[in-house]
């Protein structure tokens, strides 16, 4: 085991990733094992899908299979992580605070943390809300040019929401365009009247978005501190980042 773990941590460095894949032999050598060793122990790794070898190069890779485990193992991590994260920002702000993810068009919220003293009027778990009118929906598609959000939302119907709400791909295009700039995504009666919100993206260790955190309340209570509220979901969702492997948030961190 200790071999095979050798391997793939071999194959995951930078010099791999660099040349897409490494033979045997310099596998061997930084592993400091015997190349009938490690041949053995790479076709045992390919039969069961967690390296693969190029055909015509005759190097190996990681394989799917690991991505794939990689993957759930991130999720639940996220899951993990995010319990404290969210409980301390309902804690700070005052107000529910959610992690939403994005499918298809829509966002489904995963958890929610409700302040001690607030009395919760919704569940929120397990909903699921527009992404093009929320500003969980929009710190989810930061990273969509207006090409993809064609693709994505090809043939939908954006109708809907509250009175602010965007109504074409250009409108929703220009505030996620802003919103990214700004770091941070503001909703103001786009859901529903009278429902402010902020949100920001959670990335993992290749800088992908994942996940969302965000903060919601009725615009009476959380207008005024709106700009404040924004500052903690960014720490928060950077936070959560970091939990993950993001490398930029940690080198920031460490500055």
């Amino acid at each position: 085991m200790q071999r095979g773990l050798a391997i793939l941590l071999t194959l995951g460095s930078e010099e791999a990733l660099a040349s897409d894949g490494l033979g045997v032999v310099r596998i061997a050598e930084l592993v400091g094992r015997e190349k009938s060793q490690v041949s053995r122990a790479l076709q045992t790794l390919a039969e069961a899908g967690f390296t693969e070898r190029d055909a015509a190069t005759r190097c190996y890779r990681l394989g799917w299979r690991l991505f794939a485990l990689g993957a759930r193992a991130g999720d639940a991590l996220l899951l993990h992580a995010a319990e404290p994260v969210l409980e301390d920002l309902a804690a700070c702000t005052g107000e529910t605070a959610h992690l939403s993810v994005l499918d298809d068009i829509e966002v489904l919220t995963l958890l929610s943390e409700v302040p001690t003293a607030a009395v919760q009027a919704r569940e929120w778990r397990g909903r699921r809300a527009p992404a093009w009118c929320t500003s969980s929906g929009r710190a989810l598609l930061f990273d969509h040019s207006l090409e993809e959000l064609e693709r994505r939302f090809a043939g939908r119907d954006l109708s809907g929401g509250g009175p602010n709400a965007a109504r074409t791909l250009r409108q929703l295009h220009d505030r996620v365009v802003g919103d990214c700039a700004r770091g941070v995504a503001v909703s103001d009666e786009e859901f529903e009247v009278g429902l402010v919100a902020v949100a920001a993206p959670v990335r993992n260790a290749r800088g992908a978005i994942v996940a969302a955190v965000n903060v919601s309340a009725p615009k009476f209570r959380l207008s005024a501190g709106l700009e404040d509220a924004g500052r903690h979901v960014v720490a928060a969702a950077a936070s959560l980042s970091a939990e993950l492997g993001h490398r930029r948030t940690l080198e920031a961190a460490a500055r």
